[in-house]
């Protein structure tokens, strides 16, 4: 299990901060701060899928709040599928729950990060109330608008994960 760093892997210009990546079992998350939201990464080819969250103003990888009786991959199966019309072609892997502190009143609360594969990159996208846009995106390359640090520093994480080579 990872410890946090005594400086934070990412802030955003909002001050919140992604502290560490906790390695546990996917069915033993911390109990020291809630669990309310999973994310993804899911990737085709050196491309990871990136949303532009008409709220936030920010890319950011799909995600969301998990409902009651939901679980963390749940979620993350269905806000990738309507946020982006994506689905992975094989399961999820789950690779750890991303600690986080919020501003303005430093909350600490983890997601669960989640990460996959698609060959088929020609879904159709229809803008939503909430997502503006969606862009398959190579870390490097700049898009238009503000990047969330945050879910950038995550994307990264997951680039090389074992399960990446399937």
């Amino acid at each position: 299990m990872a410890t946090p760093h005594s400086s934070p892997l990412a802030v955003d210009d909002l001050g919140n901060a992604l502290l560490c990546l906790v390695l546990a079992a996917e069915d033993k998350p911390p109990r020291d701060a809630p669990l309310p939201l999973a994310l993804v990464a899911l990737w085709h080819g050196d491309h990871v899928l990136m949303v532009f969250d008409r709220f936030r103003q920010a890319w950011e990888l799909p995600g969301g709040q998990i409902t009651p009786g939901e679980t963390p991959r749940q979620t993350a199966v269905r806000e990738l599928q309507e946020e982006t019309n994506h689905t992975p072609e094989r399961m999820l892997r789950f690779v750890g729950f991303a600690r986080f502190t919020l501003a303005p009143d430093q909350r600490a609360e983890y997601g669960a990060l989640f990460t996959g594969r698609t060959v088929d990159v020609s879904r159709f996208f229809q803008p939503n109330a909430e997502i503006a846009a969606i862009r398959w995106w190579d870390l490097r390359q700049s898009l238009p608008g503000r990047l969330q640090p945050l879910d950038v520093y995550l994307a990264k994480l997951t680039r090389n994960t074992p399960s990446m080579a399937w």
